[in-house]
């Protein structure tokens, strides 16, 4: 289940006064409530600029607290964003059309630095077109196998043309690659890194293939009434992201070995990308995903890209 890593931070905050002024006297400025931002995430590299910025008070700069909840697993994650125990939440994109499927009213926001990954352990196997005939792990009607189908896409290949293996756990799709169960697997952080410790390449990745199948999602109506929390979001993100493209990576991956979990001895390995400034979700990306989950029977509700996103927090 979840783990609390950054706690609330305790501030003290003035109720507003209001301060009789004689003619020509300014008030005092009132004091601004600093607003906690609580947002459910997998554990994963793309989490480390929250921290960062968490870390190094960049949010309390921007006005908001960033509280990150890690959870060990999607289903337990969407049950605490239903549930309104965290405000957003970062998912895929097929994970967005289950959300509306089930009258959750969401929107994206931002598009996150992430990424799923087909990785193998199969030496023969050097690309998407070399798993033809052969077994390949993920979760059916997810946005794994969302991936993978753009995947064989571009090869010009079909689900048809490997052997489905439906296996939801993540961890047991890393197992089954290690013990040459299965050519090939989509994993997502921290099974790409681990995976690649223990001697696997990854064959593809969504990047490579020019889509983002990731978003920060919130409720809409926690958007409506604290855009200028998610626009300190944004603005904390950045900052950090910047710091850590400039500073040594000890400044902050103990804290992200402690805080998200990662083995002690993986540390060295872990890559850290340059995240840049947080990006807006491509209309594009969000109308394939949606027209992917209306061909697989996920999603019945006529809705647009345009109903589901909102790009005003980002350049």
């Amino acid at each position: 289940m979840k783990k609390t890593l950054l706690s609330l931070l305790t501030v003290g905050l003035a109720a507003t006064v209001l301060v009789a002024c004689a003619p020509g006297e300014k008030k005092e400025d009132v004091a601004k409530e600093i607003k906690t931002v609580r947002l459910g995430v997998m554990p994963s590299t793309d989490n480390i600029p929250f921290l960062m910025a968490h870390k190094a008070e960049m949010d309390k700069k921007a006005g908001i607290n960033i509280e990150l909840e890690v959870f060990k697993s999607g289903p337990d994650r969407d049950a605490a964003f239903q549930a309104g125990e965290v405000d957003g939440v970062i998912s895929d994109l097929v994970g967005l059309a289950l959300y509306k499927q089930g009258d959750m009213d969401v929107k994206t926001v931002a598009a996150p630095y992430d990424e799923f990954d087909l990785v193998s352990a199969d030496e023969s196997v050097k690309t998407v077109s070399d798993l033809k005939g052969k077994s390949v792990d993920f979760a059916e009607l997810t946005g794994t196998a969302y991936a993978m189908d753009m995947m064989l896409k571009d090869v010009n290949m079909t689900m048809a043309d490997i052997k489905v293996e439906n296996i939801p756990p993540v961890p047991a799709r890393l197992e089954r690659l290690g013990a040459g169960q299965t050519a090939g697997a989509i994993l997502p952080e921290p099974f790409v890194t681990i995976g690649k410790a223990k001697g696997m390449h990854v064959v593809q990745t969504t990047k490579d293939l020019g889509f983002n199948p990731f978003a920060i999602i919130f409720d809409t109506k926690f958007i409506e009434k604290n855009d200028d929390a998610i626009k300190g979001m944004m603005t904390a993100y950045n900052e950090a992201s910047a710091y850590i493209k400039e500073n040594d990576r000890s400044e902050f991956m103990d804290l992200f070995i402690k805080d998200v979990g990662f083995p002690e001895d993986m540390k060295d390995l872990i890559e850290v990308p340059d995240f840049g400034e947080i990006e807006a979700v491509k209309e594009a990306d969000v109308t394939s995903a949606l027209e992917w989950t209306i061909e697989k029977g996920l999603l019945t509700k006529e809705i647009t890209a345009k109903d589901v996103m909102n790009n005003d927090f980002v350049k």
